[in-house]
C-alpha cells in the first residue's frame, strides 16, 4: 500500500513498484482516482476522515506512507495535524491490525515531539506514535527538503531548491544530513527498501532511522 500516492514522492514510489517483480499488487486509497493505469495497481478511493471504513483494503504486506501536507494548504494547524498525524497513524493502526508487516514512514529532518518548533513536534509525535505499534519492521525517513516539480507552488521552497545546490556543498560532516535531496532519490530508496522485504523474512523487530547518507545509498 501507497498512502499519499499522489504526491511528489508518492507518485514516484508508486511508478517505481510497478516496475518491479518483486511486487505483485500495489493498493493506493485516494481522494480522487489518478489517470494512471496498470495491472498491478489498484486505487481506491476512500474518505480519509473515516478510513476504519474502508479497514479491508489494509489487508497488505507493507505500507509507505507519503502522506502529508503543508498549513498553508490545510488552512490551519488543527488541519494540518489531521492530515500529518491524525490520517497517518490511523493507516498505521489499521495496518497493523490487519497484519502488515512493515511500515515505511515519510517523517523529516529535526522532528521530535518535544521539539518547540510545531512542524516538528507533530511528526515527532507521529514517530512515536508509530513506534509503539510495534511493527514488525518500521522505517522511518528523516530527508531534509524535497527537490523536485510540484504542481502547487510553494514561493519558499522554490527560493531554498533554487539556493541547494550551492547550499549542499557547504553542508559536509555532521550537516550532511541537512541536504536537500531529489524527492525521485526518496522514492528509489522507499521501493529498494520494499523489495528487499519481499524477498527476505524479517526475523526480529527492526527499527530504521534513515538520513540523508543512508538514504541515498539505499536509493543505489
Amino acid at each position: 500500500m501507497v498512502l499519499g500516492a499522489t504526491g511528489l514522492t508518492g507518485a514516484k514510489v508508486v511508478e517505481g513498484l510497478l516496475t518491479r517483480s518483486e511486487i505483485a499488487a500495489v493498493v493506493a486509497p485516494v481522494r480522487e482516482k489518478t489517470g494512471m493505469a496498470h495491472p498491478k495497481l489498484s486505487q481506491w478511493v476512500v474518505n480519509f476522515d473515516d478510513l476504519a471504513a474502508s479497514a479491508d483494503l489494509f489487508d497488505v504486506d507493507a505500507i509507505v506512507c507519503c502522506l502529508g501536507t503543508t498549513i498553508k494548504k490545510a488552512g490551519s494547524r488543527e488541519q494540518f495535524r489531521k492530515v500529518d498525524f491524525g490520517y497517518c497513524l490511523k493507516a498505521a493502526e489499521l495496518g497493523r491490525a490487519a497484519g502488515a508487516k512493515a511500515f515505511i514512514l515519510m517523517s523529516a529532518i529535526g522532528a521530535c515531539s518535544s521539539s518547540t518548533i510545531f512542524y516538528n513536534r507533530v511528526k515527532g509525535e507521529l514517530e512515536d506514535a508509530v513506534r509503539s505499534l510495534n511493527y514488525p519492521y518500521l522505517s522511518v525517513y528523516h530527508p531534509s527538503l524535497l527537490l523536485g516539480e510540484r504542481e502547487e507552488q510553494r514561493t519558499a521552497e522554490a527560493l531554498g531548491i533554487r539556493l541547494m545546490p550551492l547550499v549542499n556543498r557547504a553542508l559536509i560532516g555532521p550537516l550532511e544530513k541537512y541536504r536537500g535531496i531529489e524527492a525521485a532519490t526518496v522514492a528509489s530508496a522507499m521501493v529498494n527498501e520494499v523489495c528487499g522485504l519481499a524477498s527476505e523474512m524479517v526475523a526480529e523487530k527492526v527499527v530504521q532511522v534513515r538520513e540523508y547518507p543512508d538514504i541515498v545509498d539505499l536509493a543505489d
